[in-house]
């Protein structure tokens, strides 16, 4: 029997499970639907969003628009967020990785952990986590000191029945009246709230337990934190970012596309075409970066900090 065999029984079963995972999709949302309407047809359900628009109020003073600053980091973090997702996945279903690295233990990044050969595709993934890092440690920042911090950040209980009158706004099809330039709705803001202060830091807390950089000499820290939960909440929490972006995606497509682009990507509150074309560019450039990381590409980078081999 060929070596390859188990590895392939296994793709078979994932691929299985996955068209099971598609119908029954499909009809929780139909559900879904139909429930969200038939609440908005009753007295109850019309005087709920009467009362609760799906917008909660502001903290007084905050800014309105979207800065330049935000514009960047949106697609940079789009950018790391599509590429670590694509290295993750073949982390994970790789089977026989062709080449591997192996880091160098002198200067800067001598650490007490003897040097580990891992696959390349692991040290481009381990390495746009640390861009990653760094990119959203530029943003928290910039989020605070701007005080754009005040447009995810819920303020008012009211946040949590307005997000509820959203969803159900949603999912009956009558959407709620879009405003990203001055107040998201509340469901977009806990979305975004939970993107980037629960999934970003439970992604990072997670993958730097599954990696190299965690202190294996350390049995105290390694039974307080097993690397066993690290594991059921990394693949999830992708999970969760392939499943955001998807709906943000969606949502962007189907709610104004030109304004909202502008407002991501040119930081103008109009229907020009400027959004439009930087956000194409911006694809090319994702596009480009996605095709190019190869190994073969990858290698004169990855010796830059270690051995690569086969």
């Amino acid at each position: 029997m060929p070596a390859s065999t188990p590895a392939r029984w296994t793709d078979r079963l994932l691929v299985r499970r996955a068209l099971w995972v598609v119908p029954l999709v499909v009809v929780v949302l139909a559900v879904i639907v139909l429930v969200a309407i038939w609440i908005r047809s009753t007295p109850a359900g019309r005087d709920f969003i009467g009362t609760y628009s799906g917008f909660s109020p502001l903290p007084a003073g905050t800014a309105v628009g979207i800065p330049v600053w935000l514009e960047w980091q949106h697609f940079l973090n789009s950018l790391f967020i599509i590429l670590i997702i694509r290295t993750g996945w073949q982390v994970r279903t790789t089977r026989r990785p062709t080449m591997f690295w192996t880091r160098k233990n002198t200067g800067a990044i001598r650490t007490k952990n003897p040097p580990r050969k891992i696959s390349l595709t692991l040290w481009l993934h381990l390495s746009l986590d640390v861009l990653w890092m760094l990119n959203g440690v530029v943003f928290y920042v910039l989020l605070f000191s701007t005080g754009q911090w005040a447009r995810i950040v819920p303020v008012h209980w009211n946040v949590f029945p307005n997000a509820v009158s959203a969803l159900l706004q949603y999912a009956s099809f009558n959407w709620p009246a879009e405003n990203g330039w001055s107040n998201y709705n509340s469901l977009q803001l806990l979305a975004y709230f939970v993107t980037v202060f629960i999934a970003a830091p439970l992604a990072i807390l997670s993958g730097v337990r599954m990696s190299s950089f965690w202190p294996r000499d350390s049995k105290r820290m390694s039974r307080a934190y097993p690397v066993e939960v690290a594991r059921a909440i990394h693949f999830p929490v992708m999970i969760y970012f392939v499943a955001f972006v998807i709906v943000h995606v969606t949502l962007v497509a189907t709610t104004g596309v030109q304004r909202n682009l502008n407002h991501m990507y040119a930081a103008r509150n109009d229907e020009s075409l400027d959004g439009v074309w930087i956000f194409a560019i911006s694809v090319l450039v994702i596009a480009g970066l996605w095709l190019l990381a190869r190994p073969i590409l990858l290698r004169p980078v990855a010796e830059l900090t270690g051995k690569v081999g086969r």
